[in-house]
């Protein structure tokens, strides 16, 4: 039961209870370093061929982080006009994003075909209105140009509700319906130019993805001349940490990938480009939430953590049934998690919902009124996700540099931001 924040020396020399007392409580904070050596990582997924990672954007939008991944080399891929907007405000080229929505309207196909981005189309009657807005905009038959999502038949994933692939998600085309594809595609004159799947999200066995790689290669085979096959993404980290949770395998995750690409190349007599869509695993271990103990009490033997980390802050547990560890810092120091020292208790935040609990019956150190908790690998699907329920203002976002200083990467929002709108 070592300490994260000691271990990776998060703070870099930084008093948390300095930081909290310039930006307040709760707030999330990153690691440049940490962010950098997760990008990286991802970014060497695959070296025999050519290969880009697409950093998934709606893990983390903010366009600070989006500059680190530009810096680190991945590419990215966007769910909305929104992200799209985003990146190309943090520099990435039009070529360097890949536009996977669900669902969209005309306007955001057309935006993106406005703006030379590739999209993916994730149902016929998409790739359908893709090809409208096509005619409508008089794009030239040699421009048009698409990737198609294939449903692999194939789910991983923590929870149902992150499980994108297999016979009960909403996401992709079935192979099925392939032949469907090329009729659709002459219609109106669109070239397939790749396939694209993702099956779910924090994965920690490789073998499923492989699973769904192999799957993948061997639908990529109806296809004539793709541009690019990209594999999704899903990579998972340790969570459980704090229990000695082992991190993804990625070198041995590699070691095995390679051969089925191999295969691959020898039988399609070409070789595309291969792309991932790593989300979680570039961002999610650089980021803690910082948060107060605003009460205690015990409710029917129960013993309550009252926090100002609410769902509005962080939903994964409240959605998700998800686990964040959580180191408890007193007086500027990191409490030792000594197993007889520890007491089982529920945390909660301040969302009037019976549902608002960050950990329940966690083994902790006993909790007081005005302890700080450190609520770690909150870097995906957190800020992200918040929302201004209650009307509780978001908050801020610091990044401690590569050099140890804080800098503020998004400020918190205040009542009158949420007056604005009216």
């Amino acid at each position: 039961m070592t300490s994260f924040i000691e271990n990776s020396n998060f703070f870099a020399g930084n008093n948390p209870e300095d930081i909290v007392a310039k930006y307040g409580t709760p707030v999330y904070v990153y690691n440049e370093k940490i962010l950098r050596d997760r990008m990286a990582k991802v970014a060497k997924v695959i070296t025999k061929y050519p290969y880009t990672a697409n950093y998934s954007v709606k893990a983390n939008t903010n366009i600070h982080i989006l500059k680190l991944a530009l810096e680190e080399g991945l590419n990215c891929d966007a769910m909305s006009v929104g992200e799209i907007t985003l990146l190309l405000k943090a520099g990435f080229p039009s070529e360097r994003i890949f536009f996977v929505p669900n669902n969209v309207a005309p306007y955001e196909l057309a935006f993106a075909l406005k703006n030379g981005v590739m999209t993916s189309l994730d149902s016929l009657s998409q790739l359908e209105l893709f090809g409208e807005v096509c005619n409508q905009m008089n794009i030239p038959a040699g421009e048009r140009k698409c990737a198609v999502r294939i449903n692999p038949g194939v789910g991983a994933g923590h929870h149902e509700k992150v499980v994108t692939g297999g016979k009960k998600t909403k996401f992709g085309i079935a192979e099925y319906d392939i032949p469907h594809i090329f009729e659709i595609a002459s219609k109106y004159g669109v070239r397939i130019a790749g396939i694209n799947q993702h099956i779910g999200s924090l994965f920690m066995d490789p073998q499923p993805y492989l699973d769904a790689v192999t799957n993948l290669l061997r639908i990529a085979e109806q296809f004539d001349n793709l541009d690019f096959i990209d594999f999704g993404g899903g990579y998972g980290i340790p969570y459980h940490k704090l229990n000695d949770e082992k991190d993804f395998p990625m070198e041995d995750f590699k070691a095995r990938l390679e051969p089925i690409l191999d295969d691959f190349v020898a039988r399609y007599g070409k070789t595309p480009l291969f792309k991932s869509e790593p989300g979680r695993f570039c961002v999610a271990e650089g980021s803690v939430i910082l948060g107060r103990v605003h009460a205690t009490k015990e409710n029917s033997g129960i013993q309550f953590a009252g926090t100002d980390v609410g769902m509005n802050v962080l939903v994964r547990p409240s959605m998700y049934d998800s686990h964040h560890d959580i180191e408890v810092i007193r007086d500027g120091n990191i409490l030792p998690r000594n197993e007889a020292d520890l007491v089982v208790q529920t945390v909660t935040g301040n969302i009037c919902e019976s549902g608002d609990i960050l950990a329940k019956d966690r083994p902790l150190p006993k909790l007081e009124e005005g302890d700080l908790i450190c609520v770690l690998d909150t870097g995906a699907y957190g800020w992200s996700m918040c929302s201004t329920y209650n009307s509780r203002p978001r908050p801020a976002e610091v990044l401690i540099t590569q050099d140890g200083k804080v800098k503020q990467i998004r400020r918190k929002e205040t009542i009158e931001d949420l007056l604005s709108l009216f």
